[in-house]
């Protein structure tokens, strides 16, 4: 004892041996405790003279145990008890101080001590970010005990709290491996527990610390007074050792932090490299293998994911194979009953009078006491009543054998008491259940299966239970969801009938036939039936009856529930066998008066308490006002769940506090129950004085790998367990492995305990496949040979046998998660994370622990509920260290921990967590989580490896040749021939669309060009070729007047869609100017839209805007001097009165070279370009498209997209005066006040030709698609359309193509019609599906490949696959070919590429003001590094691929498709892999309903996903984890951030592409007002 502070490893040796020699004696009994101490002391007299105020003759004031340096006074401790230990066993000192060798493993101090670690290496993790609105807590309930905590529940915190300085205390081991190791002493010292002392504090002087040599380990550390840590929730935790934990980083200078950190807008650091774990991990993995090609879809796990290779320092069992362990043998007694209903029928007839139940009432005090005989009385009432009062005779409702639904609240045993024996009476079969809640209720529901299984149609309730159930509006009892249709019938007594003189109940010897059904539900949420049989029933109660020792007339306390496990057990079944008074204390009171039942046992001086860990922890937090009661009546306290891993501290710490008050410590029993084998082990209660049983304490490594290791080296990730007794009279036990065929494990592997006894279940009611599974179980051996013909049941317990044939249990088979082929016990981690000080931030018996399947493994969540008032800081800083703590104590890593507002975690009805509804709200995004931490970069170590890029040895005239031989084609495709054009006349008159307006105008002065529509579908405003020629000569005359131009100055033609920006088009030709369109300000958001109106203004040099006298007027508003300077805008001239003037003559370039209009745009990473389009350009591609599209004067076509840049302007503008024919004009935002107006456009004018935006479409789609039968009977019709063209930037959106097109197919629309083009800046039109060619196709490509730049086309429906559709037929004219970006060497067609494409209507180049070349050269005029090196193209900047199809073109040859699969300058490179954006923000916007839109971008290395939230904002954080759940299944990449934002955040330019540069650059500038981020560290 004294020798704490001393470092042993430093000791000489043969001290050593001596110190090694004492302890195995002491094991041995060869010498007494005191004897043992003197010894020691004086072997270690000489290294501890320094050491003050350590008095080491005292063995009653020890130095509280290991971890804690501190001194602990122990209560009243009377001397050391001399008496020799047996060999098993260590001898025992009765009294406060317990000896610390038989302390539970109090996890705290490994957690603190874990913490401590962790706090050197602060920890970089940026705290989420949150909307202050969001989340509002949910009210907590009226009255909460100590804690109402739930039945998992209890003493996990104290089981690791007590102190700190586990790094330090090597010294209480010793390590005497006590598995099969020869003959050896069970000296399983423990990790140490606290001695909570929950008295006052003491006041007498505290001894100080020894803290000398400890000084430089405890840096970290503070230790304070020495009263051990109260772990109370109701008095603040002043007292206590505590470790002070890094408070949450937020900014930190570049000097400090380990890592290259990053600082955001608001300092937090964000870790900009992978951990070196993962880092490692990622540079030992292989090269995927190329996939086999089968007739069928194969799970590509093996290619994706990295697998570990096994560790060779795994421990592995060397122990001799198990022998199968017999219990005692089940007594024969003479006066046992033939069947259990016979001991009642007995007990009713002569001891009448006997109490059988006390029922409390809520307030503690007792309502009512059923003697045997009214027992007795009412079950037989009830039995006739059912037999022969439902139904007629000839057709009575119940038969004997059918199954009858018990459906009574906790609180009233004594209906429940005369229900379930009356159907044993009656001999229908009893299937007690919860009271349903509600309809949805999600634990009812799963009732419902139950109920089904077992073919119940009829439920007995009492009317109390039956007013409170749910009812429909005509008062009857409502359909509970999931439920058969039931019959209820209320027992009360004054419903019962009396039986007649001449009918008594049939009560036949117990035999194989089912007596009862007790629930019990399984790991996946299903609630199952076990059925047991009248010789089970009896056999068990008379196996407890011996085992307990039970005799006649005693008096049983009983804290559980009584409709199953053992307090159906004990409290009803085993103590009417031997005539027990029985005094039921339900849930309800328990949560009112957690002292209610150590006061029955006071009063009634109760022999046996049946508890569990959570009854005990509440008594004990209840007892502070408490003195006066007395436990000395006690024989035995059946821990019902002794066998979890925190249960041996609320047992030490309970005794701790009721000792004083006559609890004797040998009256612990723990014990193991399983719903299939009932009660599997019970230790037996020990002699006044023996010994108590030893402990064991395991390493926690060893259990992850299924091996017992004696825990030597490092303690903090030890777990101490008690023994749950020996197994039961007449059982016979083994243990086999978890999974797998059921092999016997070695003596030192832990595994399933299995059973074979006649007390147990005998099947899953009505689920006979399920029922082999787990009752029909028969052990082989190494060999895979039977052992036997036995069968045996699995318990779903797991554990081993210790010395002496006792049984540890160490987890359940349902809490079990198998991460990376390591096991881990949710209790245990549950017990890990309590220990974390978590009384100030969630409720302890309310957490959840589970496992959830994200990318090929197992991946742990943990769920737990906030208090209300824990704050935003509180909670993360608990948070972050409970990741810490599991890391080291357990090593593994946390995929997510959530904390949910308090009373929102699905409950079962006695205060536990519904761990599969919980799972199944968490993966349905309706958990609603109010903070969330989410670690995948830690636990996802199976990633597969960066792809290393192959540096270019190879030249490209090898990749040629290479292909070439291969057989494959160069990915390369032409349009048709633009042909030559006859008549010179024709030529003169289109060379130049100036002049073809002004032939028009005197050839054809009538004919209408445009006609403009306003929302309500009417013509507001139309052009003849004439009208517009003489508004455009107008402004020409005006601009000549007011300007003060030179020819080939730009003008910028500021405009709404409209006619008017025609006519000024047209105009600054006339006048030689240069047009500039831009797209005018919105009046409503000026300071978002002006700066680029100025922007392009300033960058074009724009000597003079033409506009309308309302937008000049915004111009120079005081508003728009807010955003931009007004003071500086070149001359404005408005257009809308202008006087009749003609200019003096009309401006005619001197060759086709010259500019025509310049093109301005922004791209979708942000960037401003304007292109420059000659004039030979521009009546090239007029020429192109009027022949791609069969345009003539006579045609009609419907234009509804924004006229400002690329083909939308071209169609608009340029078009209808060059072919002729006449374009409707629907300006987009008409579509905002009317959704229908373009598509009745169509209808009503019979149009075969429409032109329209992605935004368009899905306006029409999202707002129209619920209308299509409104639109009908209006007489709108579709089948005019022959094509409807989509002019975009980018890849083809097949969905909402797909979805246009079927929406609208009832109104006649051809699912043929719907197209794409496909343009780029470098050249406006490369594709537009015409009418001559073939239909576009669509193509399924493997999105694993085309990360590697590779095109596999795969089947429809395989997995990975994505499906592209063509971009339009290409133009005439217009040549096509798929470049490899780096090497510029052509590339074959089965490459991703850039496309490059040669056309004579190209754009001719950049207009920038800094003028760079190099760029210019690069992008407008490159050539090819070989193959056709003379030929000049022009970059597209987008990367796609040509396949060549079964189709045929307009010449009958095959046609070449071109696919466009995304812009290279936003394709995203991480791991070495090539991601377009749109593909991950496909798979986010299908992970919840709630998410509107998304945008991905990198940061960094970091991937981050912008989501917009529809719905609720307490939504906001179930999308989390959905995202990076979806992101890796789908993508392989871990998310870094998740920002979660209001809708229409993502900015979205005019062609409805999304600017995810700007986004993240207002991200970076901390400018989004996000509701939540959350960064996944």
């Amino acid at each position: 004892m004294a020798d704490r502070g001393v470092d042993l490893s430093a000791l000489p040796k043969e001290v050593r041996d001596q110190l090694a020699e004492l302890d195995l004696e002491l094991s041995e009994g060869d010498i007494t405790q005191k004897g043992y101490e003197k010894k020691r002391a004086k072997l270690l007299a000489s290294y501890i003279s320094h050491l003050p105020n350590v008095d080491l003759s005292l063995p009653d004031v020890q130095l509280s145990p290991s971890r804690s340096a501190a001194l602990s006074p122990s209560p009243e401790a009377p001397g050391p008890s001399t008496s020799s230990a047996a060999r098993n066993h260590r001898s025992h000192r009765s009294g406060g101080a317990r000896d610390e060798r038989y302390r539970s493993d109090i996890h705290t101090e490994a957690v603190q001590a874990a913490l401590a670690k962790h706090k050197e290496e602060k920890m970089a993790l940026p705290m989420p970010t949150k909307r202050r609105s969001a989340f509002v807590q949910s009210p907590i309930d009226g009255c909460t005990p100590p804690d109402t905590s739930s039945a998992s529940e209890d003493e996990g915190s104290l089981r690791r709290k007590a102190a700190l300085s586990a790094a330090i205390a090597q010294s209480l081991q010793s390590p005497d491996y006590w598995i099969s190791r020869s003959v050896q002493s069970s000296s399983t010292s423990s990790s140490a527990s606290s001695t909570l002392s929950h008295g006052e504090p003491k006041t007498q002087p505290q001894p100080q610390p020894a803290v000398s040599l400890l000084a430089d380990v405890l840096a970290h550390t503070r230790i304070e007074n020495s009263v051990p840590p109260d772990v109370t929730s109701s008095t603040p935790q002043e007292r206590g050792t505590r470790v002070d934990l890094p408070p949450p980083v937020r900014g930190m200078s570049r000097g400090q932090s380990r890592s290259s950190m990053l600082d955001t807008a608001d300092g937090v650091p964000v870790s900009s490299r992978v951990s070196t774990k993962i880092q490692q991990l990622l540079n030992t993995l292989k090269r995927p293998k190329r996939p086999p090609l089968s007739e069928f879809f194969l799970d590509d796990s093996e290619e994706i994911v990295e697998v570990p290779q096994p560790d060779p320092n795994t421990p592995k069992p060397e122990g001799r194979q198990i022998i199968p362990v017999k219990g005692e043998p089940l007594g024969v007694v003479s006066n046992w009953p033939p069947a259990l209903q016979a001991a009642l029928a007995r007990w009713g007839a002569t001891q009448a009078k006997s109490p059988a139940l006390t029922a409390l009432d809520i307030t503690g005090k007792p309502l009512y006491t059923l003697t045997y005989g009214k027992l007795w009385s009412r079950s037989l009432k009830l039995a006739y009543t059912l037999l022969n009062k439902l139904g007629t005779k000839a057709e009575p409702v119940l038969q004997p054998g059918d199954r009858v639904a018990l459906v009574y609240p906790n609180s009233d045993p004594g209906m429940f008491w005369v229900a379930f024996y009356g159907c044993l009476l009656a001999e229908v079969i009893p299937v007690p259940i919860e009271v349903p809640l509600s309809r949805q209720d999600a634990g009812s529901q799963q009732i419902g299966f139950l109920l089904g299984s077992c073919g119940v149609s009829l439920a007995l309730t009492s009317e109390v239970c039956l007013k409170g159930l749910p009812k429909t509006q005509n008062g009857e009892i409502i359909q509970f969801k999931g439920w058969p249709r039931m019959k209820w019938v209320v027992t009360d007594t004054k419903y019962l009938t009396k039986p007649s003189k001449d009918w008594q109940p049939h009560i036949p010897t117990a035999n194989t036939d089912t007596a009862y059904i007790e629930y019990k539900t399984s790991k996946e949420g299903t609630v199952m039936g076990v059925a047991v049989s009248k010789i089970s029933m009896l056999t068990h109660c008379q196996a407890l009856t011996q085992a307990c020792n039970y005799s006649e007339g005693e008096t049983l306390v009983n804290v559980l529930d009584c409709k199953k496990d053992m307090g159906l057990w004990h409290g009803v079944l085993t103590s009417v066998m031997n005539r027990i008074h029985t005094i039921a204390v339900p849930y309800a009171v328990m949560k009112a008066c957690p002292m209610s039942w150590v006061q029955r046992v006071h009063i009634h001086k109760a022999r046996v308490a049946l508890v569990k860990c959570r009854d005990l922890h509440w008594a004990m937090m209840a007892n502070k006002d408490q003195k006066d009661s007395n436990l000395s009546s006690i024989r035995m306290l059946i821990v019902a769940d002794g066998a979890n891993p925190w249960s041996v501290s609320s047992c030490d710490a309970f005794l701790n506090v009721f000792q004083p008050l006559g609890l004797k410590p040998e009256v612990f029993c723990p014990c193991a129950t399983s719903p299939e084998a009932l009660t599997v082990a019970i230790r037996r209660p020990g002699a006044r004085g023996a010994p108590l049983p030893a402990r064991a304490i395991l390493s926690m490594g060893g259990l992850s790998h299924g091996v017992i290791r004696v825990n030597t080296e490092d303690k903090n990730s030890a777990l101490t367990v008690q023994d749950v007794g020996h197994i039961m009279p007449g059982a016979l036990m083994c243990i086999v492995k978890p999974d797998g065929p059921p092999q016997l494990c070695k003596t030192d592997e832990i595994g399933e305990i299995v059973i074979n006894s006649r007390a147990g279940g005998t099947m899953y009611y009505g689920l006979p496949g399920v029922t082999k599974n787990t009752f029909e179980v028969i052990p082989v051996n190494q060999a895979g040979a039977p052992i036997g013909e036995v069968p045996f049941t699995r318990t779903g317990l797991l554990g081993f046998v210790g010395p002496g044939s006792l049984v540890f249990v160490v987890g359940k088979n349902e809490g079990l998660l198998t991460v990376s082929g390591r096991r881990h016990n949710a209790d245990d981690l549950v017990a890990t994370a309590l220990a974390v000080e978590p009384v100030k931030t969630v409720y302890r018996g309310r957490i959840a622990v589970f496992s959830v399947t994200v990318f090929y493994d197992e991946r742990i969540v943990i769920v737990a509920e906030q208090r209300p008032d824990a704050s935003e800081e509180d909670s993360f800083q608990w948070m972050s260290r409970v990741l810490q703590a599991i890391d080291s104590i357990h090593q593994v890593g946390l995929y997510c921990l959530a904390l949910v507002p308090a009373n929102t975690l699905p409950k079962t009805p006695l205060g536990g967590i519904q761990i599969y509804d919980t799972k199944q709200n968490f993966l349905d995004g309706n958990l609603h989580p109010c903070n969330i931490l989410m670690c995948p970069h830690t636990c996802v170590t199976n990633m597969p490896k960066p792809r290393q890029k192959q540096p270019v040895d190879v030249g490209p005239a090898s990749m040629l040749v290479g292909n070439l031989v291969a057989g494959k084609r160069i990915a390369q495709a032409i349009g048709r021939e633009l042909g030559t054009v006859e008549d010179q006349d024709l030529i003169r008159k289109h060379q130049f669309l100036s002049e073809a307006l002004q032939w028009r105008a005197q050839t054809d002065p009538d004919h209408v060009l445009y006609v403009l529509l306003n929302a309500k579908g009417l013509p507001v405003c139309t052009a003849t070729c004439a009208q517009l020629h003489k508004r455009a000569e107008k402004i020409t005359a005006t601009l000549i007047e007011r300007g003060g131009l030179n020819t080939g100055d730009n003008v910028v033609l500021l405009y709404p869609p409209g006619i008017d920006l025609i006519a000024a088009f047209y105009g600054c030709l006339y006048a030689g100017v240069i047009p500039v369109t831009v797209r005018p300000p919105h009046p409503q958001n000026l300071a978002a839209t002006l700066p680029t109106v100025r922007m392009i203004i300033d960058v074009s040099k724009a000597a003079c805007i033409l506009t309308t006298q309302p937008l000049m007027r915004i111009l120079r508003s005081r508003e728009a001097a807010a955003s931009v300077n007004v003071k500086t805008w070149p001359t404005i001239i408005d257009t809308d009165d202008l006087p009749r003037k003609r200019p003096p003559q009309i401006y005619k370039p001197p060759t086709a070279e010259m500019l025509a209009y310049l093109d301005f745009s922004v791209s979708t990473t942000g960037m401003l370009t304007g292109v420059k389009m000659s004039h030979a350009a521009v009546s090239t591609l007029c020429r192109s498209i009027k022949l791609q599209c069969e345009l003539y004067s006579s045609r009609q076509i419907a234009i509804c997209l924004d006229p400002y840049c690329g083909l939308g302007f071209v169609l608009w503008c340029l078009s209808s005066v060059y072919s002729g024919h006449q374009s409707i004009l629907i300006p987009p935002m008409e579509l905002e006040s009317s959704l229908a107006v373009w598509l009745s456009t169509l209808s009503q004018y019979k149009i075969r030709d429409t032109f329209c935006s992605y935004s368009v479409m899905e306006l029409c789609t999202k707002g129209l698609g619920t209308q299509t039968e409104m639109l009908k009977t209006r007489g709108l019709n579709l089948s005019c359309v022959r094509s409807c063209v989509v002019i975009a930037e980018e890849r083809p959106r097949l969905a909402l193509s797909q979805s246009f097109s079927k929406l609208f197919k009832d109104l006649g629309l051809s699912p043929r019609a719907v197209s794409t083009a496909f343009g780029s800046r470098v050249n406006l039109a490369i594709c537009l599906q015409g009418t001559a060619g073939p239909d576009p196709s669509t193509v399924y490509v493997d999105m694993k490949s085309l990360r590697h730049d590779r095109v596999r086309l795969v089947e429809r429906g395989a997995p990975q696959s994505l499906p592209l559709m063509e971009s339009g037929t290409i133009l005439p004219g217009v040549r096509v070919i798929i470049v490899n970006p780096e090497t510029k060497g052509p590339l074959g067609d089965s490459h991703l590429g850039e496309i490059w494409v040669n056309a004579s209507h190209n754009a001719s180049g950049y207009y920038t003001i800094y003028g760079e070349e190099s760029l210019q050269a690069d992008h407008f005029n490159t050539k090819l590094s070989f193959g056709d090196p003379q030929t000049l193209w022009a970059r597209t900047g987008y990367l796609g691929f040509i396949k060549r199809t079964e189709l045929l073109d307009a010449s009958g040859d095959r046609h070449d498709a071109l696919f466009v699969v995304g812009s290279l300058d936003e394709t995203l490179e991480l791991r070495g892999l090539r991601y377009h954006p749109i593909d991950i923000e496909t798979s986010v916007s299908r992970a919840h309903r709630s998410i509107a839109e998304s945008a991905v971008f990198t940061w960094t290395n970091l991937l981050v996903v912008v989501a917009e939230l529809s719905g609720s904002e307490q939504e906001a954080l179930d999308l989390v984890p959905l995202v990076t759940n979806v992101v890796l299944e789908e993508h392989h990449l871990i998310v870094g951030v998740v920002v979660i934002v209001d809708p229409g955040v993502i900015p979205i330019n005019s062609r409805g592409e999304k600017q995810r540069m700007h986004l993240r650059d207002s991200f970076l500038a901390d400018q989004l007002d996000p509701i939540y981020v959350a960064y996944n560290m």
